[in-house]
């Protein structure tokens, strides 16, 4: 059997060129600092790096859009096909999954279960590679239903997804899975506080003329802060233009924000999440988001420390990450939340048996 050829990751270089596309406004074709001399001499393999990543960063539609607009404008027609070929075969595939979303969302409320979509659609025209969800109701009530009407598959549960209290379920002829969180959020369903309020505080957004629940702003934020500073500890560029559109649209409440998080446990999280996307935002703004006083003196750092590697923005996890961490941890132990603050003390665990299992088996699956 022939060996398998390794897949090079996107460089620094095409991280720095779709951070310019999405973050620097577009001053036409005569500027010479502008976009267009940035791309202008794009070779076909620079592009195919740059939409690799712009697919893993969520970005693909928003970045291609606009890719798009500037090379039409120059009347670059070779340029405008390859722009025009990825963006119908990214719509192509949000086409098909929004009404599937719909259905399963329906089929809920038909049962009289509450459900919720997190994270999916917070990037909106683009979408994500799984179909999040969350619920209040019980996994069997979930999986039963599942099943008759979809005929879906339980995806096979890792260690963390079992703590997480979350479920991936396979649908014949969807290609994404659908991912349900159910009861508790957090890496290891520490987030009991935040899960109880999210179909409480949920609105209602149109996405292609349909009606979806999704997360308050708060909420939304919060979730993003758990699944980047408390989890993966890396940054999609898609979560630094969606905070940074909430941020310059005026729709955060901060004080509220701050409630919220500071019950869950994770405002100092927050709180610097915030600032690494303004920190970011000002690398190729010039300036940074106006961010209120109380986010600012709550922070614990800002974009310095990260850096680019495979293909996302990391925060280091030592000892910038393990802070927030401890303090999240002491803020459920001060609070007698003992059985959060168990779950929590897991992750340590989990995460080493993860490093352990990639380095033995080249995969953490299973585990993580």
């Amino acid at each position: 059997m022939p060996k398998a050829v390794a897949v090079p990751h996107p460089s620094q270089e095409s991280m720095r060129k779709l951070s310019r596309l999405l973050l620097s406004p577009y001053d036409g074709l005569t500027s010479p600092t502008g976009l267009y001399s940035e791309f202008a001499q794009i070779s076909r393999e620079e592009f195919d790096d740059l939409v690799a990543l712009a697919n893993s960063n969520h970005v693909i539609v928003r970045g291609m859009e606009i890719f798009l607009q500037i090379m039409n404008d120059a009347k670059d027609n070779l340029r405008s096909q390859w722009a025009g070929e990825a963006l119908a075969t990214e719509k192509a595939r949000i086409q098909k999954a929004i009404p599937f979303l719909h259905k399963i969302c329906e089929t809920f409320d038909d049962h009289g279960y509450d459900v919720t979509v997190i994270k999916s659609l917070d990037h909106w025209p683009d979408l994500g590679s799984d179909l999040d969800l969350y619920t209040n109701t019980t996994p069997e009530k979930v999986c039963a239903m599942m099943k008759s009407r979809f005929h879906a598959t339980i995806a096979s549960r890792s260690w963390g997804d079992r703590l997480a209290r979350k479920w991936n379920f396979e649908i014949p002829g969807l290609p994404e899975a659908v991912e349900i969180h159910m009861g508790r959020l957090g890496q290891t369903g520490e987030q009991i506080a935040i899960a109880a309020n999210i179909a409480q505080y949920s609105r209602t957004v149109e996405v292609d003329n349909l009606s979806f629940r999704v997360t308050s702003i708060s909420d939304r934020l919060m979730i993003s802060t758990l699944q980047r500073m408390y989890r993966h500890f890396y940054f999609r560029l898609c979560d630094i233009v969606d905070s940074a559109s909430l941020v310059e649209s005026g729709a955060i409440d901060y004080e509220n924000l701050r409630r919220a998080a500071t019950t869950a446990g994770i405002w100092e999280g927050v709180a610097t999440y915030l600032l690494i996307v303004s920190d970011y935002v000002k690398q190729y703004r010039g300036t940074g988001l106006d961010l209120p006083q109380i986010v600012k003196a709550s922070a614990r750092f800002g974009a310095d420390p990260v850096y680019y590697k495979r293909d996302f923005i990391r925060v280091p996890i030592m000892p910038h990450s393990v802070g927030l961490y401890s303090t999240q941890l002491t803020g459920l132990l001060r609070k007698r939340e003992l059985q959060s603050s168990a779950r929590l003390g897991l992750l340590p665990w989990l995460a080493t048996a993860a490093v352990v299992g990639q380095k033995i088996t080249g995969s953490d699956k299973g585990i993580w």
